[in-house]
């Protein structure tokens, strides 16, 4: 299935406007204070939204040959997900993970959910966001302990608040989708910021 990678991303852009960006008073993962949120989930659980990120991510996939997608719950897990899906219409398909926040208590007592990754694998970390780098410097930790090579770190959307630089100075590649500047805020935020 051919289609322009720019209009998805110019689609994808506009129902992240729309629907993901929220300007006001947030408090982040990374516990510090913010007047911008991006709520990835409102993009990657509706069913258009997640299939753009899928096609994006995918694209991104096929050409550092990926063989597994994956990351830390919660943000990961749609896009690992609808990534896994898309890629078996074609005659490689991905395998999808996800890496827990902490081992398991039970049953098998894994912290990287899904088919087991093997030594050599190139490995694709994704999430929705990216700010300080945090989750994904942890999905890193368990994920590199596999023996595979993590090509990138991939984002939804970069808030160009150090996680890159964090991450980059980790040796960890990373490609975001968009960045905090492509979604100004409202003049009318603006303004009121700054009384």
């Amino acid at each position: 299935m051919k289609e322009d990678p720019d209009a998805l991303r110019s689609e994808l852009h506009a129902l992240i406007a729309g629907r993901a960006v929220r300007f006001g008073d947030f408090v982040l993962t990374s516990g510090r204070r913010s007047n911008y949120y991006f709520d990835g989930k409102q993009v990657t659980l509706d069913g258009r939204g997640l299939y753009l990120v899928s096609r994006l991510v995918l694209q991104r996939c096929r050409t550092l040959n990926i063989d597994a997608v994956g990351g830390l719950t919660l943000g990961a897990d749609p896009i690992a997900s609808g990534v896994a899906a898309l890629s078996g219409l074609d005659a490689t398909p991905l395998t999808a993970f996800i890496v827990r926040k902490q081992e398991k208590e039970h049953g098998t007592g894994r912290i990287i959910e899904g088919p087991a990754l093997q030594p050599g694998m190139r490995v694709l970390l994704v999430d929705d966001t990216l700010t300080t780098g945090g989750t994904f410097l942890q999905a890193h930790e368990y994920v590199a302990a596999t023996g595979v090579e993590i090509v990138e770190a991939l984002t939804v959307v970069d808030r160009e608040e150090g996680g890159r630089e964090a991450l980059e100075s980790r040796g960890i590649a990373v490609h975001a989708l968009f960045t905090r500047s492509e979604f100004p805020a409202p003049d009318a935020v603006v303004s009121s910021s700054r009384v």
